[in-house]
């Protein structure tokens, strides 16, 4: 008799993850492993953020907070959402949870019955597609191209929208590809969502402020469509707050409550220190904040000279990203093309060839509904960047 239920063996693991843990087992082993697997800003929690914390602790932050949130942080988040994105939420409407994942994860658990169906433009973030399957719905994958910066079109939605959609999901700035949607292009697929009531979004913005390009938009702010869109968003990424494990959705309010009810049950609410720190990254305007200017540029200044070294390798179709910090080039040229007898066939094999040969950890791009590319993270110093795209660029040219 099998132990485990059927829903975990069903369930692939994280390959982001467990690419990362393989590169640090190799690096435990003594090799020189660069890793360009995980996605995290190699940058501290800003100051004032740390400040914060520290003076929670010493007020006896220290008990149960209310399920979805300490007030005065879901305040601050409708507050942020008000500045930043033009977007009116009330508090209630805000919940507060262990992560971005687990936003994503309730969301899907109160959305989706068995056989619902939600629409995930390819390529993804992996685990878009695992949180869908063990809430018991159906994923329908939307292919998108290189050529059209990997965004999906208002078509293909259309096409794509059965009796049995329930919810798309997206990104934008998307992990993997780094790529974000225009107002035009948001108004696009919200044109489509208009015409389909029973279908809701989850606008993922978790990268919201590395965006190299301009003013983030948000499809929750077209009026005809707002109250079906979730917005998650969380400090992970654009505050360099990925250990504090703050994620949030603001969403209609039946959907809201129904976050609150299930992680009610589950988690109930997140650590309180980490609450009163994300109040005080909720206060800091992008446009002004040191920290969140600093860290954009010094990522748009790797971003540049990682598409240049990309592009210098023959074989490789790259795109320049425009947000986040991800490069997710084509490498399908070299599939059929081997290395001491060990053929090239796919992402898989890529990856592991360039871990294995070059010391480079990078992402199949198979992870993501993509098995043309491969996932590098640029979230690492310029020297290791460079040193690491030159193993690359090495290893492939190896490949005959």
């Amino acid at each position: 008799m099998e132990i485990l239920s059927n829903r975990i063996l069903e369930m692939a693991e994280s390959e982001t993850l467990a690419m990362t843990a393989k590169a640090r087992e190799l690096k435990a082993q003594g090799r020189d492993v660069i890793s360009l697997s995980i996605g995290e800003p190699d940058f501290n929690t800003p100051d004032r953020v740390k400040v914060a914390a520290k003076k929670a602790i010493d007020d006896n932050f220290t008990h149960y907070p209310p399920v979805p949130g300490y007030p005065d942080l879901r305040e601050a988040v409708c507050q942020k959402f008000k500045r930043d994105n033009g977007l009116d939420f009330k508090p209630e409407q805000i919940v507060v949870s262990t992560g971005a994942k687990q936003s994503i994860y309730q969301l899907a658990q109160v959305l989706i019955n068995p056989g619902d169906e939600a629409i995930i433009p390819t390529p993804f973030w992996v685990s878009y597609k695992e949180i869908v399957r063990v809430a018991g719905g159906k994923c329908v994958f939307v292919k998108t191209s290189i050529d059209n910066d990997f965004k999906v079109t208002p078509e293909q939605l259309e096409a794509a929208i059965t009796p049995k959609t329930k919810l798309i999901m997206f990104s934008s700035p998307s992990n993997p590809t780094g790529m974000l949607y225009t107002k035009e292009e948001l108004r696009g697929i919200a044109d489509v969502v208009a015409r389909h009531p029973n279908v809701f979004v989850m606008a993922d913005e978790i990268y919201e402020h590395i965006n190299f390009v301009g003013k983030h938009e948000s499809i929750a702010q077209f009026d005809d469509v707002k109250d079906r869109v979730i917005t998650v968003n969380g400090v992970a990424k654009g505050f360099a707050m990925t250990g504090w494990r703050i994620g949030f959705i603001a969403a209609p309010l039946v959907i809201a409550k129904a976050c609150n009810k299930l992680q009610g049950q589950i988690t109930s609410a997140t650590c309180s220190i980490a609450q009163k720190a994300t109040v005080e990254a909720m206060l800091m305007d992008p446009t002004t904040s040191e920290d969140i200017i600093n860290m954009r540029e010094t990522f748009r200044k790797r971003r540049d000279m990682v598409f240049q070294m990309l592009s210098a390798i023959p074989g490789l179709k790259v795109r320049m990203p425009q947000g986040a910090f991800y490069f997710f080039p084509d490498v399908s040229a070299y599939y059929g093309k081997s290395f001491n007898g060990n053929e090239i066939k796919n992402s898989t094999d890529m990856a592991f060839y360039l871990l294995n040969e070059a010391n480079v950890a990078t992402v199949m791009g198979s992870a993501f509904g993509d098995d043309a590319c491969i996932r590098l993270s640029y979230a690492t110093s310029e020297d290791l960047l460079r040193e690491a795209l030159r193993r690359i660029a090495e290893a492939l040219a190896n490949l005959k």
